[in-house]
């Protein structure tokens, strides 16, 4: 589903040079920006809308999936937590058959916990690449990466920590309409930032937890394992709960941009 940035004419009152920045109109397709010089031969293909709203809403679903799954691996962190202290306290008197449960348990939720994250990243980047496209038609001069690094920022080892929050923030300005005036209009992006922190931290805490349980040989090391895993799983849980925060508001800007133009109506 496709739709259209249409152009707004400035308010009353204002100048008509004011028009000319810092929002082209959308050109038809196959046609260049104004002031984008022509080449001979085919013209070059133009980027146009295209609604993020279904993607928004398959996010919002697999989110909330990845959240629930995420507090039943805390479950069975704590389990296994509890039961780690039982072992310690009174040795060989915990059954056999309760210490294999939360083998399975921990099993079943690191596997339910890949499933859901494999089909949410992938849903999530195809909708951030259509957000960060909408955006270079709404302002091409908003961005500093290309639109590949939509997809490209998440794979590069150490830049996926910042890359993909500087498009995201950057697509996060080129989405938001410009007071009637034309002059520059804040809108914040607080559900960004704060995702985007929350989310790095427990990915970080999901890779200490994954290394300490490897390693851990004894009841003591499981047991602070099973700590550091429960503390990553509720921050992933919290950066669920953000991440639809964040998708929701930029689909909304895009969508408000898209149906009224590149000017506030307040």
């Amino acid at each position: 589903m496709s739709f259209s940035a249409p152009g707004s004419p400035p308010p009353p009152g204002q100048p008509p040079h004011a028009t000319a920045a810092p929002y082209p109109a959308q050109p038809y397709p196959g046609q260049p920006y104004p002031g984008q010089p022509v080449y001979p031969g085919p013209p070059p293909p133009v980027a146009v809308l295209r609604s993020p709203q279904g993607l928004a809403t398959a996010l919002t679903v697999l989110l909330s999936v990845a959240a629930a799954v995420n507090l039943f691996s805390a479950g069975a962190n704590l389990f296994a937590w509890s039961l780690m202290k039982d072992v310690i306290a009174a040795p060989g008197r915990v059954p056999q058959d309760t210490l294999d449960l939360s083998d399975v348990l921990t099993g079943l939720a690191g596997g339910f916990q890949l499933l859901a994250m494999l089909g949410t990243a992938t849903v999530f980047i195809i909708w951030f690449h259509r957000v960060r496209t909408n955006g270079e038609v709404f302002r091409p001069d908003a961005f500093t990466l290309g639109r590949g690094w939509a997809i490209g920022a998440w794979f590069v080892p150490v830049g996926n920590l910042f890359l993909p929050f500087r498009v995201a923030r950057q697509t996060w300005e080129a989405s938001t309409q410009l007071g009637p005036d034309g002059a520059y209009r804040h809108v914040s992006s607080a559900p960004l930032t704060a995702w985007w922190v929350v989310w790095v931290v427990a990915a970080c805490a999901d890779r200490v937890f994954s290394r300490m349980y490897k390693l851990a040989e004894t009841p003591a090391a499981v047991r602070d394992a099973s700590v550091v895993g429960i503390v990553s799983d509720l921050l992933a849980v919290a950066a669920a709960v953000l991440a639809v925060l964040f998708v929701r508001g930029l689909t909304a800007l895009q969508n408000i941009k898209a149906a009224q133009g590149p000017y506030a109506a307040v």
